[in-house]
């Protein structure tokens, strides 16, 4: 054990005290069991009052391989990513040199003292733990000493940061459902180490917390979690799904959260079923016949599920069935990297099936749009009566952030043009099952259990007429094919839209979708501090509102900033708006990481300098 007592630190001292305004990184090995300690230090300080968010960057395997978990600790409620690591927690020496170069001068390494130091950092404050020593000291069980080990650095920051260990010991009952016994084991170690951390390390560096008024108004939670709440809430009734990283989760919330929330009170039956099947395909057609029969219906998959999924998506759209598919997107082509995040399935979904095709896409930022977007999608695929893609994102779907509490639907659910018998029998001159009565390009359609006598028609995925005879006569599938984009194109300003971010006098607007709002935010600071001012604009659904080309019209230029590598969103706004193609300028790239502030800044202030040199 290497001891580190207070006479022998004599590293000059960091500078200016830092409060609530820093990065923290916890570097493991997957499968170590650091998750629970991980989220004990960003749940207390989120019970501190303090915005943070949490980022995992963990690997496809099950074990073995480094995996990183970040907290961003910012007093200005800054949630995106950073590229530097003020603190690092140091559990890994297969990756200690690698991850040292990511601290910042004056930065603070915790590690754990069995652990060979790299000698290249001399500007950098080092703090032992004895992790090994703490654990045996406190007897802990050896089938659970690899766990409890990451309980030491939970009590050694905490003391070093200033976190209440008050507030440490509450989260932990809630993290173990207030399992006393579970808590205070673990409790017992975070205690034990911050006792030696406060007698035996004398603090150096400038980071510390102090508590803030209490985030009241808020919780925290993922992006997944939210969307199937949301599409509870919403009235879910039946859920086909086949596993797939990053979007297996929300289903598992599903099944998790469902039978409490979707039981019929005197029966104590079910009214909802979930089924796992073989396949992608296999999921997605059972979807697709639910939503025939009139159940909301829904799945959720990634990139790859995608592409198995294709021709059912083709059906439905043609077929007029509506349902609700979550995109939680990775990085590809191919497997890719299955846990990383991305918005590579842009032009993919909108386009989604041989043909002539086109989808709604819906593209929630915050996970609490998620959950609003889970309710509110099912609404749209019925009042359209096509199916509706959700498009989230690894960073958005399984990371932890602090958002406001969900509330309840502020509209009853809308099922659309759905006839029943006293409808029918009341219906004005002949129904047929693709007949546009109203010129909205949205016929009405009956569902299973409808009883009268007109309600059955024959459903079909070839060419067929306004009352589903089957018909090859060019004119009767022109009509058709032009009657379906009529009512996609109508949904323009029915669909969310979009969300801005103006400042006074600015001439330049940028553009981006989904999870990256928040990169784009702070971004719109920093620029502003450079003397750059911008307008933002937040995609929330295609196809796109008439505000965008309004938005793209009245700036000079305006940066699309996205997650991908060719610029999906740049074509798609271009294809719309090639008139004003030269106003448009691509922003993109894709890492596998989410997008950060100080990128975008660059990028920016790059492009416009090249204009003024």
């Amino acid at each position: 054990m290497i001891s580190l007592s207070k006479a022998e630190n004599n590293k000059p001292s960091a500078g200016e005290r830092n409060v609530n305004d820093f990065c923290l990184t916890i570097c493991s090995i997957n499968g170590s069991g650091s998750a629970t300690a991980n989220n004990t230090l960003l749940r207390s300080l989120f019970r501190m009052g303090i915005p943070v968010s949490g980022k995992n960057i963990f690997p496809s395997n099950i074990k073995g391989l480094p995996t990183w978990f970040s907290i961003r600790v910012s007093k200005d409620g800054y949630l995106a990513r950073v590229a530097h690591d003020d603190i690092i927690v140091q559990m890994n020496p297969g990756t200690f040199t690698k991850d040292i170069a990511y601290n910042v001068p004056g930065g603070v390494v915790f590690f754990a003292d069995h652990i060979k130091v790299p000698h290249d950092r001399d500007d950098v404050i080092m703090y032992p733990m004895p992790v090994r020593d703490l654990i045996k000291q406190a007897a802990v069980p050896r089938n659970l000493q690899d766990y409890m080990e990451n309980m030491v650095y939970v009590g050694v920051v905490a003391e070093m940061l200033g976190i209440d260990l008050n507030v440490i010991k509450q989260t932990l009952l809630s993290q173990f459902h207030y399992k006393t016994s579970v808590a205070e084991s673990n409790f017992e170690i975070v205690q034990r180490s911050a006792d030696w951390a406060k007698n035996n390390l004398e603090k150096r560096d400038r980071y510390y917390v102090e508590p803030m008024p209490a985030l009241h108004e808020y919780i925290m939670t993922d992006g997944n979690t939210a969307g199937a709440l949301g599409a509870i809430y919403g009235g879910f009734q039946f859920c086909g799904w086949y596993p797939i990283t990053p979007a297996s989760s929300m289903v598992e919330s599903l099944i998790t959260y469902a039978p409490r929330l979707r039981q019929d009170p005197e029966s104590k039956k079910n009214n909802y079923a979930i089924v796992q099947a073989e396949d992608e395909l296999a999921a997605i057609g059972m979807v697709v016949g639910a939503g025939w029969a009139g159940l909301r219906a829904m799945s959720s998959t990634s990139g790859p599920g995608i592409s198995l999924m294709t021709e059912y998506m083709g059906l439905a759209y043609f077929s007029e069935v509506p349902l609700v598919l979550w995109d939680v997107q990775r990085v590809g082509p191919s497997t890719g990297l299955p846990t990383r995040t991305a918005q590579g399935d842009l032009t993919l979904n909108y386009f989604l099936g041989h043909g002539d095709t086109q989808h709604i896409v819906l593209i929630p930022s915050s996970v609490t749009e998620c959950f609003k977007f889970g309710w509110k999608s099912f609404d749209i695929a019925e009042k359209y009566q096509t199916p509706v893609i959700v498009l989230s994102d690894l960073d958005l779907g399984m990371n932890l952030w602090m958002t406001k509490r969900f509330e309840y639907p502020d509209q009853p659910i809308d099922r659309g043009k759905i006839l029943w018998e006293e409808d029918l029998e009341a219906f004005p001159g002949e129904w047929g099952r693709y007949l546009d009565v109203d010129g909205d390009g949205i016929p009405f359609r009956a569902v299973m259990g409808n009883s009268h006598k007109k309600a059955p028609y024959f459903s079909r995925g070839t060419g067929h007429n306004e009352f589903g005879e089957y018909s090859e006569d060019p004119e009767v599938w022109q009509s058709l094919m032009d009657r379906l984009k009529q009512k996609i194109e109508s949904s323009r300003e029915a669909l969310p839209q979009p969300v801005f971010h103006n400042l006074p006098e600015a001439k330049i607007g940028l553009i981006a979708m989904g999870s990256t709002e928040p990169a784009v935010l702070e971004a719109q600071d920093l620029l502003a501090k450079a003397g750059i001012p911008t307008d933002f604009l937040r995609v929330r659904a295609l196809p796109f509102s008439e505000q965008v080309k309004k938005f793209i019209y009245s700036h000079e230029r305006n940066y699309v900033l996205e997650l991908n590598r060719d610029g999906q969103l740049h074509q798609l706004l271009v294809l719309e708006n090639c008139e004003l193609s030269n106003q448009l300028i691509s922003c993109a790239y894709a890492d596998g990481l989410p997008m950060t502030a100080n990128w975008i800044k660059d990028i920016v202030s790059e492009k416009e300098q090249q204009r003024n040199d």
